[in-house]
């Protein structure tokens, strides 16, 4: 696996960098070497780290992104999140597939959409709603005036569905999705 380690406000240490390269080489089991880990290590206030970890192959997605006093624990509380859910989805196909086989074999195995129905995901609530073309500032308007931390809205800047969400560091995150 390739890992990349950046910084935001922050100066990451040889030491820190082998470390946290040493400690994400132990997830190679689960991957192919195409796969990419992604650090991100920033100081959010003066005594506040914040390490956040992205693992991408082949379509997955694995995140975590943790906080503390000390950027050493931080990679210490964020890799066994990721393991978790490595170990939570290769889990779920292998009971999907009834094998006994890794992650490895699962994520790379062209018969996977095919034994994967997604017809058995169960969803409890379907919400219809009218969205009409609002700004961003009025977005935030009215998600302000919502009781939820999202709000959807058809941005008419750009003609497509947007997103605005309320972060949990503070302020407001936009969704503006593309089409490849």
């Amino acid at each position: 696996m390739k890992t990349q380690i950046m910084s935001k406000n922050y100066n990451v240490s040889e030491k820190l960098e082998k470390l946290i390269t040493s400690k994400i080489d132990k997830l190679d089991r689960y991957f192919e070497d195409s796969a990419t880990a992604k650090v991100v290590c920033s100081k959010v206030a003066n005594d506040l780290f914040k390490l956040e970890l992205t693992i991408k192959d082949k379509g997955l997605l694995f995140r975590s992104e943790v906080m503390t006093d000390n950027m050493y624990q931080n990679i210490d509380l964020a890799l066994p999140k990721v393991e978790r859910q490595i170990v939570k989805y290769s889990s779920k196909l292998k009971d999907k597939l009834r094998k006994n086989s890794s992650i490895k074999d699962l994520v790379f195995n062209d018969e996977l959409d095919d034994t994967l129905d997604l017809n058995e995901v169960e969803i409890s609530k379907i919400k219809n709603f009218n969205i009409g073309p609002l700004s961003v500032s009025e977005a935030v308007m009215e998600l302000e005036n919502s009781d939820h931390s999202f709000y959807v809205y058809l941005n008419p800047d750009n003609g497509r569905v947007n997103i605005i969400y309320k972060r949990r560091q503070g302020g407001y995150g936009l969704l503006d999705p593309t089409i490849d």
